[in-house]
């Protein structure tokens, strides 16, 4: 039963170990220069963007984690409240369990009635996309995304396993629904080529959702009887800070980058690499048991973070931050020279 499984999806996060174990999101690998001469005042550092035509007050999307199961909408409920106060953005976690229960509808709808001023993006998978417009019109939303899992997909032992017509069946779905469709990975990253088509199909906007944070190959390795193959996969992907560079490097819609963020430095390399705005999502499960304060106190923490991070660098706002210098090392400068990515142009824009 896929509400069952969500609330396993949920235990398993919160329980065990879930998270790459030797792949890393090459956030590691990305040194931002330091400015002995910041020429700025801290407290006049402004976070402000837009994000699919809504404003935030912060570049932070709480991305999906749950929904469709009666013990999520708790979760949801503190993370919404959260969203609201703070004036950052929230997705839900995917909708196929309410489209064919409607009785776990207040799972997800929670969320809009807690926030109703900030961005809201629904979710279904990419198997499931027929059910766009019914997830689409189940609440106020400002944008649609449609996630993408074949690595969680073929070791979850229910898995759907043929992606012949994802492409195709996700541009009838943007042609189809009145509001932006995101399209985002689970976890494992997304590759230039696959970024191409599907900015090509139509997608508003990309979620790279990379390799080394949260391993949804390791998820549902504890669920399957046989661990052997989830053990071979749990570190498959595409690091975050690689996926995010050669994506940049050839598409023009927003992208938000995601996967193992962990701390306000990880956003600010993740923007300074380009990226638009952050998301992030386990790093919050545990505050959101404990309510929606304890979920302020760790945002407002990250938010702090990423001031420091930009009064050291001498950025004022974000479009500044963006224009910084850097130096890409190790892996992740091998892996994106590889694929063609010349990286000792981040070094020297500020000349």
């Amino acid at each position: 039963m896929i509400s069952d499984r969500k609330l396993h999806h949920l235990n398993l996060c919160m329980e065990k170990d879930v998270e790459y174990r030797d792949k890393r999101t090459g956030f590691g690998d990305v040194e931002l220069i330091h400015k002995a001469l910041p020429g700025i005042d801290k407290e006049e550092i402004s976070l402000e963007t837009e994000f699919l035509g809504k404003k935030l007050e912060a570049p932070i999307i709480i991305t999906g984690i749950t929904g469709g199961h009666p013990a999520s909408q708790a979760i949801n409920q503190a993370l919404a409240k959260a969203a609201e106060k703070l004036k950052i953005g929230m997705g839900m976690g995917s909708q196929r369990a309410a489209v064919e229960n409607p009785e776990l509808k207040p799972t997800y709808t929670i969320i809009r009635d807690e926030a109703p001023s900030t961005l809201i993006i629904g979710n279904i998978g990419a198997p499931q996309v027929e059910y766009a417009e019914k997830s689409a019109a189940m609440m106020d939303m400002d944008a649609m995304a449609i996630h993408l899992n074949p690595l969680q997909e073929v070791i979850q032992p229910e898995g759907d396993v043929n992606s012949k017509n994802y492409l195709e069946n996700i541009k009838k779905a943007i042609e189809t629904l009145e509001i932006p469709v995101i399209i985002k990975e689970t976890g494992a990253g997304i590759k230039r080529e696959d970024a191409v088509a599907l900015e090509k199909a139509g997608a508003a906007a990309i979620d790279i959702a990379g390799a080394g944070g949260t391993s949804w190959a390791a998820v549902e390795t504890y669920r399957s009887k046989d661990r052997s193959l989830g053990d071979l996969f749990w570190d498959w992907g595409i690091p975050t800070a690689v996926s995010t560079v050669e994506v940049l490097e050839q598409v023009n819609i927003p992208i938000l980058a995601s996967g193992g963020i962990r701390t306000g430095l990880d956003m600010a390399k993740a923007i300074a690499l380009g990226a638009d705005t952050a998301g992030i999502a386990l790093p919050l499960l545990k505050e959101a048991f404990e309510g929606p304060e304890a979920v302020v106190a760790r945002l407002e923490k990250f938010i702090e973070e990423l001031k420091v991070v930009m009064y050291l660098l001498g950025a004022s706002n974000l479009k500044e931050l963006k224009n910084v210098d850097l130096i890409i090392q190790g892996k992740t400068r091998d892996w994106l020279q590889e694929r063609g990515v010349e990286t000792s142009k981040f070094a020297r824009r500020s000349l």
